[in-house]
């Protein structure tokens, strides 16, 4: 097993990953960029905590055109803010509700940008405002002088290209659950639940190393899954059941996402016909996945792999995608889907995700996690056998 890389980054990364954002702020005209939610938070301080659960206080932090961030944060999470990079932390006493931060956050953002400024806020597909409504409102109130503008690209273009550093803890964790899904077949007994399994499996990712299972959907039935999303249930596995686990564990803030689909018993024709259409086509998305090719250009080809190799089994993407950005979410942008004109440059991470229906309301999906490198795609994952894996 290959050592764990070192948790946490040096401040180099944070100014590094400050001086991209005002850069890019600058080519769109925004004076000032405030983030609310907490992996936009974490990438700019490094404040990991499962502290954001609680949903009563708001947590600010400003990027301003030039210097360092600013967090504005609420008192209890001040000592560890401080205990990061950041030069500037600026707190209050919370909960408060006649005034939950939003006085010393625009007083901060006027000290900052003056009394005429352009904010950025996120506020496209995959953003959203951690604040309540009215104190948005509020803040607005506050800043007269001020115009809002969209900062969902700057987030956007600066999140999809990951660091060395960051790369490393992704791959460390999808060693981790790759060695736990390779070894899940010596853990099985006749009669377990799939719920029963789903617990061992969640355990044997901890003892593995992962910080967290916080994603783990999926479960068993005849010839494919009949629902992907959800969690598992009482039922015990059969003879003839296709299982699938579809996980997302965590090391330092960091996330894998793929799964491994495993045949109780010998399977049918269907099943194999359809492990291959999938491992086919992950490839071909694989093959696509090169610096200067698009989103759209990636989904097609695994598309076309698909329909050349599914035979009687339908192919398609009905859930919109056949992949998506990785890292610091379990989904990020961008999506693999016919339409998504980004193109691929080295360090993003993506997951490749085709999917087929294998019979009436059955389904089979294979997730595979990748890196895009100067010479192309990168394997993170280690990958899925070629033949569909018999318990």
């Amino acid at each position: 097993m290959t050592a764990a890389p070192p948790r946490g980054f040096d401040a180099a990364e944070f100014r590094a990953r400050t001086a991209r954002a005002q850069t890019l702020m600058a080519g769109a005209g925004l004076d000032a960029v405030l983030l609310t939610t907490e992996p936009e938070v974490r990438y700019f301080s490094g404040l990991l905590t499962p502290f954001w659960q609680s949903p009563t206080r708001p947590w600010f932090l400003i990027v301003p055109a030039a210097g360092g961030p600013v967090a504005v944060v609420p008192e209890i999470g001040a000592g560890a803010v401080r205990a990061t990079w950041l030069p500037d932390v600026r707190s209050w006493p919370s909960p408060r509700p006649d005034d939950e931060g939003v006085g010393l956050l625009a007083d901060t953002l006027v000290e900052l940008c003056g009394a005429q400024a352009r904010l950025g806020v996120p506020m496209g597909a995959e953003t959203h405002l951690r604040m309540p409504l009215v104190d948005y409102h509020r803040l607005l109130e506050r800043l007269p002088g001020w115009s809002v503008a969209d900062a969902t690209d700057v987030v956007r273009r600066l999140r999809m290209v990951k660091s060395r550093a960051e790369v490393a803890k992704i791959a460390h964790v999808c060693g981790l659950v790759s060695r736990v899904f390779e070894e899940l077949p010596s853990r099985l007994s006749a009669g377990m639940t799939e719920r029963a399994v789903f617990r061992d499996f969640k355990i044997a990712c901890l003892e593995a190393g992962a910080d967290d299972v916080g994603y783990l959907v999926g479960g068993a039935g005849p010839g494919g899954v009949a629902d992907i999303i959800s969690p598992p249930t009482d039922r015990p596995l059969a003879r003839g059941d296709l299982l699938m686990l579809d996980t997302g564990c965590l090391f330092d803030g960091y996330w894998c996402d793929f799964d491994r689909n495993y045949a109780l018993g010998p399977p049918g024709d269907p099943l194999k016909r359809a492990h291959a259409a999938l491992y086919a086509a992950t490839q071909a998305g694989f093959d696509a996945a090169r610096p200067g090719a698009t989103c759209a250009e990636v989904f097609h080809a695994i598309a076309a792999a698909l329909a050349a190799a599914a035979g009687d089994a339908r192919a398609g993407a009905a859930v919109g995608r056949m992949g998506h950005g990785l890292g610091m979410q379990l989904t990020e942008w961008p999506s693999i889907t016919p339409d998504d004109r980004t193109e691929l440059v080295p360090g993003m991470v993506l997951t490749l995700e085709p999917g087929l229906e294998v019979g009436a309301g059955r389904a089979m999906v294979h997730e595979e996690n990748i890196v895009i490198t100067d010479t192309g795609a990168c394997w993170l994952t280690r990958r899925a056998p070629a033949d569909l894996p018999v318990i």
